[in-house]
C-alpha cells in the first residue's frame, strides 16, 4: 500500500507538470485520502527540521535552507510555501524512494501551525523551531493558547526546540516541556519602546503565576524583553543573542561576530538569529554559517525595491489577519525619509477559507498612517471601503485617501496624483496584480 501511494503521488505529480499545472497539493490530497497515515511509514533522514509559528516562517525556513545547501548538506524543503498537509505529503512522496526511503540528508518544512499533528507522529522531526504565536486568522485559528496547544502537543521530547525567547507565549513551553530546549532573542534596538503601545498584547500575563509580566522593552506587540515579578518567570539572556542590531545599515552581532541582513527589517534579524542557532545546534561550523549570511548571501524576497518616473518603489507583503505583520511593515514605512505614497488592499481575507472576518483590522495600528512625511493613500481592492472606515477611526485625514474604483485608472493617478517614494503594502494575492500593472508602466528593478 505505501509504495502504491507513492506510485500514485509521483504518476499525477508529473500529469500535472505535462498539462501546465499546479502539481504541489493535488497529488498529496490523493495519497493523503488514500491513507492518512502515510507519511509515518517514510524512513526519514538524520534531520528532520520543522519551523512553525503565526509569522515569520517563510523567511526562517529559507535562510536555513540557504546556510545548509551551502554547507554541503542535500536540503529538500517545501519552496513553494504550501505548508499544509496536502502540499507537505506531495513534496515527501515526490522525493522518496519507491519502498519510502527519503532521499536527502535533511527535510526541511515550513509548517502550518494547525496541520503540524497531521504531518508526523510525535517522535518523527528531529527539531522545531517556533518563530512567535500572535493573533492570526482568528476565524480559523482562534485565540494563541489553542494554537500553543496545537504545537505542543504534536511533540514529544525526542525533538530538539528552538525558540524565540522573546515572546513569552512560545517560552512557557519550558514549563512542562522535558526534552531539549535551545533559545534565540534579540536586544534592544533604537526602535524598541518601554511602554505597551496598546495594540495586540497577546499575553500580558505570566504562563506560570498568572500575575502581569514587567516588560524591560518591547519590539512589537508583545515580543521584547520581560519578566514575572512574582516568580521565576523571565526571558533572560537566550542561547544566541543578536546584539547592536543596526537596521538602517543591515547589521548586527551573535557571538560577538558581524552577520549581515538581506533587508533592513526587524523581523530578519529574527529570522537570520533563528536560522542562526538551528545550523549551530546541529552542528555547522560558524565559518560557515558566516560565509552564507555574509558573504554568499541570500536574496530577499519581502521588501523588493524598484523604480519608476524617478521613483523608488518598495514592495511589501502584509499578512492578513495578523496585526502584527501590518505593523512591521506600517512601522518600517513611518520611520524612512522623504515624501512617500502608500498602497494598501486587498481582494482575500484569506486564501484558505470564505470567512470575511474584517475584526483583525482593529488590532492593525493604522494610526501610524499620520505620519506628515506619508501624503497619499490609495486604497485597493474588493475590502477598500472597509479599510477605509478604519483609517477614519484612526483619525487619517480624508485628504491624504484615494479611492481607486478601477485598475484602468492606477496608472494615471500613481503617477500624476500622487508625489514621493512609493510602498505598496498589500496582502500576498495583490502582489502580482500591481507588478504586473506596474512592469506594464515601465517599472525597472532597482534593487540595490
Amino acid at each position: 500500500m505505501k509504495s502504491l501511494q507513492i506510485i500514485v503521488n509521483k504518476l499525477i505529480t508529473w500529469i500535472c507538470k505535462i498539462f501546465h499545472k499546479n502539481g504541489t497539493q493535488f497529488p498529496g490530497a490523493i495519497s493523503y485520502n488514500m491513507n492518512q497515515h502515510i507519511l509515518e511509514k517514510i524512513k526519514y533522514p538524520k534531520y528532520v527540521i520543522g519551523v512553525t509559528g503565526s509569522s515569520g516562517k517563510g523567511t526562517t525556513t529559507n535562510m536555513i535552507y540557504h546556510i545548509l545547501t551551502d554547507a554541503g548538506l542535500d536540503v529538500c524543503y517545501n519552496a513553494s510555501g504550501n505548508n499544509g498537509i496536502r502540499g507537505i505529503t506531495t513534496l515527501i512522496l515526490n522525493h522518496c524512494t519507491i519502498t519510502g526511503k527519503f532521499k536527502h540528508d535533511v527535510l526541511l518544512l515550513e509548517l502550518d501551525e494547525k496541520h503540524l499533528h497531521l504531518a508526523f507522529g510525535k517522535n518523527k522531526m528531529t527539531h522545531l523551531i517556533v518563530t512567535n504565536i500572535t493573533r492570526d486568522q482568528p476565524a480559523r485559528n482562534g485565540s494563541p493558547d489553542l494554537i500553543y496547544d496545537y504545537i505542543f502537543n504534536s511533540i514529544d521530547e525526542q525533538t530538539t526546540l528552538i525558540l524565540n525567547a522573546d515572546d513569552p507565549g512560545v517560552l512557557k513551553a519550558k514549563l512542562n516541556f522535558k526534552g531539549k530546549i535551545v533559545t534565540y532573542g534579540i536586544a534592544k534596538t533604537k526602535d524598541s519602546y518601554n511602554k505597551d503601545m496598546g495594540f495586540s498584547l497577546d499575553n500580558a500575563y505570566c504562563p506560570k503565576c498568572h500575575k502581569k509580566l514587567t516588560y524591560e522593552y518591547y519590539h512589537y506587540g508583545h515580543i521584547g524583553s520581560y519578566y514575572c515579578p512574582s516568580c521565576d518567570f523571565k526571558r533572560g539572556t537566550p542561547d544566541f543573542y543578536a546584539k547592536k542590531i543596526d537596521l538602517k545599515n543591515a547589521t548586527m552581532e551573535i557571538n560577538q561576530q558581524e552577520v549581515k541582513l538581506n533587508n533592513n527589517f526587524l523581523f530578519t534579524a529574527y529570522a537570520t538569529t533563528a536560522a542562526y542557532a538551528l545550523a549551530s545546534t546541529i552542528g555547522i561550523k560558524e565559518k560557515q554559517i558566516l560565509y552564507a549570511l555574509n558573504k554568499d548571501m541570500i536574496r530577499t524576497k519581502r521588501g523588493k525595491k524598484h523604480r519608476i518616473d524617478n521613483r523608488e518603489i518598495t514592495m511589501l507583503e502584509s499578512k492578513n489577519e495578523n496585526a502584527l505583520s501590518y505593523y512591521q511593515s506600517l512601522n518600517y514605512i513611518a520611520n524612512e525619509n522623504g515624501e512617500k505614497t502608500v498602497i494598501l488592499g486587498f481582494d482575500n481575507v484569506s486564501r484558505r477559507y470564505k470567512f470575511n472576518d474584517l475584526s483583525w483590522l482593529y488590532d492593525v495600528n493604522f494610526e501610524l498612517l499620520n505620519d506628515e512625511s506619508i501624503t497619499s493613500i490609495i486604497l485597493i481592492g474588493r475590502f477598500k471601503w472597509d479599510v477605509r472606515v478604519r483609517l477614519e477611526y484612526a483619525h487619517v485625514p480624508e485628504k491624504k485617501i484615494i479611492m481607486l474604483e478601477s485598475f484602468d485608472d492606477f496608472i494615471d493617478i500613481l503617477l500624476h496624483k500622487t508625489k514621493g517614494n512609493i510602498y505598496t503594502m498589500v496582502c500576498f494575492d495583490m502582489t502580482a496584480i500591481l507588478k504586473e500593472k506596474l512592469e506594464s508602466a515601465g517599472m525597472n528593478d532597482g534593487e540595490n
